[in-house]
This record gives C-alpha cells, structure tokens and sequence, in this order.
C-alpha cells in the first residue's frame, strides 16, 4: 500500500475506536441527570442507587474515551503535516474553544461526581453531574464544528500559495456556524443520547431476563425506554434535514449515498442494494423517484447525479459510501420499531413478561454503535478525493516525509495497544455489569424475610 492509503487507514482505525466512547460518555450522562434529577425531587432511593451505579460505568467509558483521543492529535503532526498546517487557524481555534469551554468544564466537575457522594448535598453533586454532561456535549461541538468546516467551509480567506497556502478565519462566528454543522451537531448528539439509553436499556433487560435487580430495573428500563423513543424519533427528523444540506452543499456525496450517476435525471431510493460503479447500476430494492420526493416533495424532479462532476472529483468508493449510509438508516428505522414496540407492550402491560423482547433489546446495545460508526465513515468517505471540500485533496494532505513501512510499523502497535484496552474495557464493563447496582444481600425487591420471620414470630 501507499503511504497515503495507510495513513487514511491508520487515521480511520484510530478514530473509529475512539469515537466507541464519547457517545457512550455523552448519553449515559443524559441518563445519569435523569435520574439524580428524580432522585432529589422524590427522595426514592432506587433513583439514587441507579444514578451511583450508572456513574461506575461512565467513569469507565470516560476514562478510555480521554486516553485514545490524544493519539489522533499526534496524527495531525506526524501522518497530514500539509493538512495541519492548512486548517491550523481554524482547528486551533475549535480545539482551543474546546479545552476552554467543554474539557474544563468537564474535568472540573468530574472529581465530585465520582468522589462526592455523601460528601456534598445531593443538589451540588447534581449540578456536578450536569456540568461533566454539558461538558462532554460541549466537547462534541468544537469538534463537529471543526470537522463541518471541512465539509462545508465558510468564515474563511486562503493566504499563501502552493505548499505554504493556508486558511485563515476572518468570521469567527461564520465558522463556528457553517452550512453543515448545526444539522450534523443534532445528528451527533441524538446518536449518542441513543447509545448511552440503548446501553442502559441492554443491562436492564439481561437483569429481568436474570430475574436479578427486578423491581429497579423495570424503572431503569421505563425511563431508557422513553429516551430511546424520543431521540429515536428526533434522529429522523435531524437526519433528513442533514441529507437536505447535503443535496445543497455536497451534491457528489448524497449521489454516492444513493448510487445516482445520471447527470439530471429522477432520483429513485433505495432499500438495500449494491453499486457496480463501471456499469453505473444500482441493484436492489427501492422506491422509484424516492429521493427526489425527499428532496423536494416530487417523484420527478432531477437531481444531480455523480456524472454531472469530473471524475477526479467523485467519491472514489461509490459502493462503500452506499453500504455504510444504507446500514446507518436501516439500524435507525430498526430503533424507532424497537422503541415503539417497547412502548406498545408497555402500553399493554405485558413488557416485562415478553422474554424475546427483553433479549432483543440486550443485543440491541450493539445498533447504536454500529450507526454512528457507519454515519461518520459514509461522511468522510463521501466528502473524497476532498480533505477540505472543494480547496484540498487528501492526496496533497499527507507528510511526505513519512514513509509507508513507517506508517504500518505504528498501525500494527496501534491495533495491539488498542485490541489490549478493548478487553479491559470489556472485561471491567462486564465485571461491573455483573456485580449491580448493589449487593444481591441488600437488594430491596427480593422476598421480604423480615415480614416472614414476624409472621412465625406472631
């Protein structure tokens, strides 16, 4: 391989295993207010017992997030030294506003939400609690931010030539605000609201499997339920409006996202399929002129097609692009059903007493995951041959004073370090998970034996 490819791949591993974390640490944060907030209005201690137990896991999921993220920013200098120095002004400013606004936001508060139970009264470790969620939320906007600009820049003038080009901010605020980033901000946080319940939900649903931890879990699993469905349903909308930019600002990358090479032509829908990018065919099942209805509410209106640009500037990986996007919307029509299904047996009272749905709803954990790693990878694929849409390619963008063997070398060390924290996480998280939300000695819903030892008293 080339040393551009395998510094793409390196850069793609990295932060595909990062990105497992934030979402987790963002959602379950959400998660944790909830129920630190019922806690402290209905003094019920189950609510203050879930909140202490949630947080274990956060901590864990925060922890591993922190230390994969720093190996990226190394990346930038050693792996795309053209690139860092094209967007430096503009990402120095988002990362700056990050570590201003959100990380010390997030690490200022993390010392009493893990350390201040029973130390601090309940409503100072609940705006704790709210400070590290807000931080982490804030966290995710600088960096969305900073990736929508190379998506769709604005707020911005090149200086320089050739090698020594570089964009400079004239517009703060035009940055901050550019064409994609406040529909793909949405789509981010909704995606991670839905990990975070989606996880919770999956625990709950393996204890009433269990017969373990029953009358906490149903409430854990109510609440979860009720967030899936909420942001489940909310992610279609901020998706859509998303696709609706996309069409405006990147019309190359949804003709990939759908497989349209027409240059003009009705633009159909698909279900599932598969591109053959020489024959400029799309096989597989879908709603003719479906795209266009989207679009712009008529089944033959034209919309524009991969043919309709130069080759050079066409998503390389038509097919790819296709199969990741196709999977990130099946994975979320498949969380709207489960959650409206929930919510119907809910409705009917016999959620708990539907074992394949609980089962489903324990595997379930995985969809989240997978969406937002198909989302981000349709995103970037879909925005080549471009690192900067429209300004610089990627194939200008990489060191050139890095070789390939020395990329792989640190790709292979990569992947064993990374597979090494993968087990730890998995192996603490199933410990945790394992172990409760408590003691099984102290659990409140088993068989009241005080009750029994008075009645043989009596």
């Amino acid at each position: 391989m080339d040393t551009e490819i395998l510094a793409r791949i390196q850069f793609a591993f990295t932060i595909a295993f990062h990105y497992i974390y934030p979402p987790l640490s963002i959602g379950l944060g959400l998660i944790m207010v909830i129920f630190e907030s019922l806690y402290i209005r209905t003094k019920n201690e189950k609510y203050h017992t879930l909140a202490k137990f949630w947080t274990k896991i956060f901590a864990l999921t925060f922890g591993i997030g922190v230390v994969t993220g720093i190996v990226m920013e190394f990346e930038f200098g050693t792996n795309w030294a053209t690139y860092s120095r094209y967007v430096g002004d503009v990402f120095g400013s988002a990362l700056a506003a990050e570590g201003i606004f959100a990380f010390a936001l997030e690490s200022g508060f993390l010392g009493v939400l893990l350390f201040g139970w029973n130390r601090v009264k309940p409503w100072v470790h609940l705006v704790s609690t709210m400070g590290v969620f807000f931080g982490s939320m804030f966290s995710a906007v600088w960096i969305v931010i900073a990736n929508s600009w190379q998506q769709t820049p604005a707020g911005y003038h090149v200086v320089g030539e050739g090698l020594n080009a570089r964009a400079e901010i004239t517009d703060f605020w035009a940055m901050v605000f550019n064409p994609s980033s406040v529909d793909r901000l949405s789509h981010v946080w909704l995606g991670a609201f839905l990990s975070g319940a989606f996880l919770v939900l999956s625990v709950h649903a393996y204890y009433l499997v269990k017969g373990r931890y029953v009358e906490i879990s149903k409430t854990a699993f109510k609440i979860a339920l009720v967030v899936a469905t909420i942001f489940s349903l909310g992610q279609l909308l901020t998706g859509h409006h998303s696709a609706d930019g996309v069409a405006i600002n990147q019309p190359a990358k949804l003709a990939a996202l759908e497989g349209h090479f027409e240059a003009e032509a009705a633009a159909d829908m698909y279900i599932l399929g598969w591109v053959n990018k020489e024959e400029q065919s799309v096989t597989g099942i879908k709603v003719p002129g479906g795209l266009s209805f989207l679009l712009h509410q008529d089944f033959e209106t034209p919309v524009t097609g991969l043919n309709a640009f130069p080759e050079d500037e066409r998503p390389p990986q038509v097919n790819a692009v296709f199969q990741f996007y196709h999977i990130m919307v099946a994975i979320g029509m498949t969380l709207i059903g489960l959650s409206l299904l929930g919510c119907f047996y809910w409705w009917k009272g016999k959620l708990f007493e539907t074992k394949w749905l609980l089962t489903a709803f324990i595997f379930a954990a995985l969809l989240p995951q997978i969406a937002n790693q198909a989302g981000w990878f349709a995103a970037e694929m879909g925005r080549q041959p471009w690192v900067v849409y429209g300004l610089l390619r990627t194939s200008e963008a990489f060191s050139q004073a890095v070789s390939a063997n020395q990329i792989m070398f640190s790709l292979i060390l990569f992947f064993f370090v990374y597979l090494l924290l993968f087990i730890l996480f998995v192996y603490l998280l199933d410990k945790k998970i394992k172990h409760g939300p408590y003691d099984e000695t102290l659990v409140d819903d088993r068989p009241n034996t005080q009750g029994i030892m008075d009645a043989i008293k009596a």
